[in-house]
């Protein structure tokens, strides 16, 4: 996915059909409102085409960022006539998201679009799914096996790192900052996306000669970014640049910062709230960025599983198949171009 503007696919029905663009629609919706960066279709594939019943499962939305996957679905889904949306409560528990894509299986809807709790634990009833016909679209988390799923869309958390890691050490450069002290603030340390986001900032980093010199973890939520922070805070005097992994677990950060009342260093978010945005727009604070890590994701899984039960593909490309993986792009969002990313700021 590039970073434009008004994000989306070119979809249509092959090489040379009509292309159509899948643009976010809510572009002005007000900044209170969670924003489900929806997608209309243009072109062949606006018309309807087959009837098309997607069976929908993801974890409880707990936090900001998986509440939006889910919104970002569910509005998706809405807005195309031929589609009927299937979607299970959300669970973090493990058990009840496989008992709950089972149903699904049996009720033998046409396609699955699964954001596991847990990709491990649910690649075997992702492959049931597949063996039974019913092609499955793993979104973010990805299965363990690639006979689990037809089509994986999800982010670049290593890619995420590295982005970070470029813009602190540009930003650097700039304030004519020589030998730096960096910190990182990451999220929940068992899972492989952290890993993969920390390995990605460091490598980012050893480009440039640097390194980080102070982390801790927080786990993805407000209370823990709090305390971590406030850890942080109170082991390191001196501090020019911190990158924090999630913008949810961020509002803890930040109060963490607030309280202390250090101002020193700036700081660089992960994943794109809009209340990061928004504080990034106005200025004056220490937040100076944001790297996208977007749940926009999840309408664009729900327009490829459309198309696979259609038979329709993507016509920017030459196959006339929808693709095996789709990796999004982990744009910076500075001063300079928030403007072109609100509307796919998702509510914290």
């Amino acid at each position: 996915m590039s970073a434009t503007p008004r994000r989306g696919f070119l979809f249509g029905t092959g090489a040379l059909g009509a292309t159509a663009l899948l643009t976010g629609c809510l572009a002005n919706d007000p900044p209170q409102q969670q924003n489900p960066s929806a997608v209309a279709a243009g072109g062949d594939n606006a018309a309807p085409g087959t009837q098309v019943t997607i069976g929908f499962s993801a974890p409880a939305a707990d936090h900001g960022w998986m509440a939006a996957m889910t919104t970002n679905a569910r509005a998706q889904a809405e807005g195309l006539p031929d589609v009927t949306f299937r979607a299970t409560e959300g669970s973090s528990d493990v058990n009840q998201q496989i008992a709950q894509v089972e149903t699904l299986i049996n009720e033998q809807v046409d396609v699955l679009v699964i954001l596991p709790a847990d990709g491990k634990a649910l690649t075997d009833v992702a492959r049931r799914a597949t063996r039974a016909g019913i092609p499955v679209v793993n979104v973010d988390r990805v299965f363990d096996s690639p006979d689990a799923y037809r089509v994986w869309i999800g982010g670049d958390n290593h890619g995420m790192g590295v982005n970070a890691a470029d813009h602190i050490a540009a930003e650097l450069r700039r304030r004519g900052v020589a030998d730096p002290v960096i910190a990182e603030i990451a999220g929940t340390d068992s899972l492989p996306l952290t890993q993969e986001r920390s390995a990605g900032f460091r490598d980012g980093l050893a480009r440039h000669g640097l390194r980080v010199a102070r982390r801790v973890a927080a786990d993805f939520t407000a209370e823990s970014g709090e305390r971590q922070a406030t850890n942080l805070l109170q082991a390191a005097a001196h501090l020019d640049a911190v990158w924090n992994h999630d913008d949810d677990q961020g509002i803890g950060v930040l109060a963490a910062v607030e309280a202390a009342g250090r101002e020193e260093f700036f700081l660089v978010g992960g994943a794109g709230s809009r209340d990061m945005m928004e504080r990034i727009k106005a200025g004056g604070g220490v937040v100076q960025a944001t790297v996208l890590y977007n749940p926009s994701m999840c309408s664009s899984a729900i327009a490829l599983a459309r198309l696979l039960v259609q038979a329709r593909g993507m016509s920017d490309l030459a196959e006339h198949e929808v693709p095996r993986s789709i990796t999004t792009y982990s744009a910076v969002v500075t001063r300079e171009n928030v403007d072109r990313y609100l509307d796919v700021g998702f509510a914290s």
